[in-house]
């Protein structure tokens, strides 16, 4: 480490005026000295002073000159300056982020006894030291302090390890305390860890050990314990004075302690294990060094001096050219600051372990940074100024790195691919494969936000040429492996890693479901695919066609437009593809319903956009984005669901701010989201869990469901029962439900008011019921006429009937029961109170059955009443042909016949001859029965029955007259039959010389004339 002296920034003067403090900012761009005149300087990274303000007393009536300012330390954000004064208090003031910003003092502190020193490590409180020795702990967001630790000495100084994580306090009788906030898994011990011979004012905890310097001109290095390392002895040097202040470099691997005109600079040496002095910086007539401030990327250190003055040195240890693009500072053996000489841009790389960076390289489009140390690879994104370090033993130097994807690096390395994720210490992931082509590599890591996904980070590659394997990197396991029958020349997953695209040799285009491990073919001879950026939308290329006709160039989104770029001939033309579907679809897909809402807000209304804005607020409802659900309800004009949800979310934000936490998960909230989904009886749930009986009857109220309000008063016991009842009824009777109101009076016991209303509301069956069961209602025989009444002018005779023969009036409840058709009630009645009437009812039950086309159920009535002509015609229509047969044959009643010959067709139509034949026959139809058989062809039945049952001379002219009919339908053979049954082969013979058919009439001739 070499210290050169840049520029002095602040004049020292001619007598002491002491320089009590200085502090960097986290962020490099601010420096700030407090001068002995209690004002803080604040200069930029140049050494430009740019800004300043005064600090103030406990109690202003003290006057600016009763206390001293001792320390102060930056906010790890480097918007705040802590202020720790000797009058017992700390003030934190707010600077803002720019030049000129307001200052405010935001937290006050007050201590028992003054604050001696002060740190503000990253991701903690405020750690300080007071003259009583107590180590306390002071938090912003809360505004009170803690004691850590207390000791009986002052605390004199403090220092921080390199993380911030643990802490070291120096005594005036001096001892030095450690304490962590996290050992970070060191299992160092914590408490007093050593006591020096002096008090230590010059503390520094290094990477490698603790240095303390004090009055006895001394410097000592102490090991993890406390036990002594090395010491380095002045105490000879007459020239030399007692070491007042020491302050460790950002790597910890160098130490500089300042005395009197000098500064000396201690390196730790790595490879040896021991610190080495480098040659002291002696500055005449600088006198003594009261402060010491080291950048926080370890190129700069400023020091104060007693007499107010403060210098500005660079510190490097040396600083080189690479590509006439950039510079690289070493300003320490593991600290590399690298600035882009164009854009002034800087990127501080530095080993977290420790180990000396041998050499730095940039790559990747001039973008990346890689370096090797003996046992690590470092690797960053100078674009966005992400760092990593992981285990890297020695290779060779013989990997190959590949940067087309912005958040990971792919290092390839005997045979062996392991990726590396910018900003993450550890390897992501390693895998063997022997295809170093970026295009047969797909890794994509958390690209885009997915509702219920929080890590995201998926790799595919091949294991073989025809084979892809892909891992799931943040859980460590395959999703799954696809074997291909041709080599594959190209895959790419999408941006949410749940599919992926590949293309083998043959050009044929796959789509893989990683969930559902299908595979499907989406296109032949494929010669361009992409997925276009930010949705899960493939333009791809055959032939010139598909989706494109061309040759594609490129795809583009930028600005919420996606552009497909294509050459017709020797001009390019862009597509544009429709937004609404790849933007609107993949917010939805991927759950961000912020951005399907800034994507809807852009478009104007029509019907296709609204659509989406009903989607999007059905599923921000589902998924309880209330705010979203709102805005979306508010697009649609929906004005009452729109205040609605207002008041929820300004529920929900006030939980939220008060209690913390989701404010969606309170029971009002959750009660409200219920009654959006009118899923009333879950929002009662939600209220009653919570004992909250009142704003459950105040919703029901509301809602004017007051059934429900009224059974929770009731369930409750609600003192109000009584009142709401009340309430209930006269809001029935106002708006006119007199059939509600009946059944509140019904419930309450007032059964004659309940008839009342139902009679009012145009309900005489529902009065009737009641009248029905009530003996004390139906013996009102005033009460009863006029329900009877009512029943009949709305033709409710059945319910009529019901209530004569409840008050045992037998004529008029049988005259109501045959007008309203109920006969089973009407001939019960009559059988008991008139029997002279059941034979008539229960014909004209059978009537009114075959007019409601029930033939079965007609047919026993029939019977029944003796109407038997009826009950055959019923059994006929319902096809009940047995029971048709039955009833007929015990018929004496000679007009019976004629449904002999429809029974007997129908045997017939079903082949069933003999039957037929029995009720033909008895019908006296014997003609229509020797139809049948000829039809059928059985002429021997035929002739059998012709003969039993008519003359000779009417056989011959029946099968005459058959035979002729038959002639002429062409029918010669059947015809031949008939001629031959009755002997009249000489008529056959003419039939067949008639038709000129000389063969037969020869055949025949032969036969019967030989």
């Amino acid at each position: 480490m070499q210290l050169r002296h840049l520029k002095t920034l602040l004049t020292p003067q001619d007598s002491p005026a002491k320089v009590t403090c200085m502090a960097w900012a986290p962020n490099n761009t601010k420096f700030a000295v407090c001068t002995v005149d209690r004002v803080v300087l604040i200069y930029d990274e140049q050494g430009e002073r740019r800004d300043k303000f005064s600090t103030k007393p406990l109690d202003s009536k003290y006057g600016k000159q009763s206390y001293v300012v001792n320390d102060m330390a930056f906010s790890p954000d480097s918007t705040k300056i802590a202020i720790g004064q000797s009058d017992n208090i700390i003030f934190v003031y707010r600077i803002g982020e720019d030049w000129g910003d307001k200052k405010a003092i935001c937290n006050k502190f007050v201590q028992t006894s003054a604050v001696t020193c002060l740190l503000w490590p990253a991701d903690q409180s405020i750690v300080y030291g007071l003259v009583d020795g107590k180590v306390r702990l002071a938090n912003t967001q809360t505004s009170k302090s803690s004691t850590i630790y207390g000791t009986e000495s002052c605390v004199v100084s403090l220092a921080s390890n390199i993380s911030g994580k643990g802490i070291l306090s120096g005594h005036a009788d001096g001892t030095v305390v450690r304490y962590f906030f996290n050992d970070e898994g060191s299992g160092d011990s914590q408490g007093k860890l050593l006591v020096h011979p002096c008090p230590p004012y010059a503390l520094a905890w290094a990477a490698n050990s603790i240095m303390v310097g004090g009055c006895d001109k001394r410097v000592v290095a102490y090991g993890r314990e406390g036990h002594v390392l090395q010491t380095f002895e002045y105490s000879r040097d007459r020239t030399e004075k007692e070491f007042t202040v020491a302050v460790t470099s950002p790597s910890g691997q160098s130490v500089v302690f300042g005395s009197f005109d000098r500064l000396r600079v201690f390196n730790w040496a790595p490879r040896r294990g021991v610190w080495d002095e480098a040659k002291p910086k002696e500055i005449l007539n600088l006198y003594t060094i009261t402060s010491l401030a080291w950048k926080k990327d370890g190129s700069r250190l400023c020091a104060g001096t007693l007499c107010g003055g403060v210098e500005l040195f660079d510190c490097c240890l040396r600083r080189s050219i690479y590509k006439n693009k950039f510079e690289m500072t070493y300003v320490g053996l593991s600290q590399v600051i690298v600035r882009n000489l164009s854009s002034g841009t800087r990127v501080v790389l530095k080993s977290h372990y420790g180990y000396e960076i041998e050499e730095v390289k940039i790559m990747g489009k001039d973008r990346f940074l890689v370096a090797h140390t003996s046992d690590t690879l470092l690797l960053g994104d100078l674009l966005t100024n992400k760092l990593s370090e992981v285990a890297w033993p020695g290779s060779g130097g013989n990997e190959k790195f590949f940067f087309e994807n912005e958040s990971v690096c792919m290092i390839f390395n005997a045979g062996e691919l392991s990726l590396v994720e910018y900003s993450s210490n550890e390897i992501l992931g390693s895998v063997r494969t022997e295809f170093m082509n970026p295009h047969l590599i797909s890794v994509r890591l958390n690209e885009r936000k997915q509702r219920g996904v929080e890590d995201n980070k998926k790799l595919a590659y091949l294991i073989d040429i025809k084979t892809i394997c892909i891992v799931d990197l943040a859980g460590g396991y395959n999703l799954g492996t696809i074997n291909q029958n041709s080599k594959i020349d190209w895959l790419e997953l999408n941006e949410t890693g749940r599919k992926l695209l590949f293309r083998d040799k043959k050009l044929r285009l796959h789509l893989y479901d990683i969930e559902t491990s299908v595979k499907t073919t989406l296109l032949s001879f494929c010669s361009y695919v992409q997925w276009v950026p930010g949705s899960d939308v493939v333009v791809a290329q055959n032939r010139g066609n598909l989706c494109v006709w061309g040759d594609i160039v490129d795809l583009e989104r930028v600005d919420g437009k996606t552009d497909v770029i294509v050459t017709e001939g020797v001009s390019t033309v862009t597509y544009t593809l429709d937004e609404g579907l790849i933007e609107f679809g993949t917010a939805i897909d991927d759950g961000d319903y912020d951005r399907a809402t800034a994507f809807l807000e852009t478009l104007e209304m029509s019907p296709e956009t609204e659509a989406m804005w009903k989607t999007l607020s059905k599923l921000a409802l589902e998924g309880q984005q209330l705010h979203i659900a709102e805005r979306c309800f508010a697009a649609l004009g929906d004005v009452s669901t729109v205040r609605f949800l207002h008041q929820t979310n300004q529920i929900a934000d006030k939980v939220s701010h008060e209690m913390g936490g989701d404010g969606t998960e309170f029971f009002q909230v959750r009660a409200h989201v219920a009654m959006l989904d009118k899923n009333f009886k879950l929002a009662e749930m939600h209220y009653m869990e919570q004992n909250s009986i009142d704003e459950a009857i105040e919703m029901y109220q509301e809602l004017h469901m007051w059934d429900d309000c009224i059974a929770v008063a009731e369930a409750k016991g609600h003192p109000e029962l009584d009142s709401l009842r009340g309430n209930y009824y006269q809001w029935l009777t106002e708006t006119g439900q007199d059939e509600k109101a009946g059944e509140v009076k019904e419930s309450e016991a007032d059964f004659q008011g309940a008839i009342n209303l139902y009679l009012k509301a145009g309900l005489p069956a529902k009065a009737a019921r009641l009248a029905i069961s009530r003996p004390e209602i139906n013996s009102n025989n005033d009460t009863v006429g006029r329900i009877a009444a009512s029943l009949i002018k709305g033709e409710f005779y059945e319910r009529a009937g019901d209530l004569y023969e409840k008050i045992r009036n037998n004529q008029r409840a049988l005259e109501c029961y045959v007008k309203g058709e109920a006969f089973r009630k009407a001939v019960e009645l009559a059988r008991l109170a008139f029997p002279a009437e059941v034979v008539k009812l229960e014909e004209n039950w059978g009537d009114y059955l075959v007019q409601q086309k029930q033939m079965d159920a007609a047919i026993n009535h029939f019977i029944e009443a003796g109407c038997s002509l009826k009950a055959i015609e019923a059994a006929i229509a319902a096809r009940q042909w047995k029971k048709a047969v039955h009833i007929l044959e015990l018929q004496e009643d000679p007009s019976a016949g004629r449904y002999y010959v429809k029974i007997a067709q129908y045997y017939a139509s079903m082949q069933e001859y003999e039957v037929a034949e029995q009720l033909f026959v008895k019908g006296g139809h014997i003609k229509d029965a020797i139809d049948m058989f000829t039809t059928a062809g059985r002429w021997e039945e035929a002739h059998k029955l012709a003969v039993t049952c008519m003359t000779e001379e009417e056989v011959m002219a029946l099968y005459i007259s058959r035979a002729q009919e038959l002639e002429r339908d062409l029918k010669f053979k059947e015809a031949e039959r008939l001629f031959a049954t009755v002997k009249q082969p000489d008529l056959a013979i003419t039939m067949y010389k008639k038709n000129r058919m000389f063969d037969d009439v020869i055949r025949l001739v032969a036969k019967h004339h030989p």
